[in-house]
């Protein structure tokens, strides 16, 4: 029963870490894409593309952020 319940709570900070991950690099990339001189619009594509595929979109903006 105890470990059950840790086995949960483990999980669930786990789960929120990787949630804040997210959003962290979401935010990074939001503000990248501005700082490197793209429109308002471009940045927020780019925001919400990491934040709904998290790895692939960031992987995505790191091949096409240089363009």
């Amino acid at each position: 029963m105890i470990t059950s319940l840790v086995f949960i709570i483990v999980f669930l900070f786990f789960g929120l870490g990787l949630l804040l991950l997210n959003i962290i690099t979401s935010i990074w990339a939001y503000r990248d894409s501005l700082r490197k001189g793209h429109s308002k619009e471009y940045a927020i594509i780019v925001l919400i593309g990491t934040l709904v595929f998290p790895v692939i979109g960031l992987i995505v903006y790191f091949i096409i952020r240089n363009d």
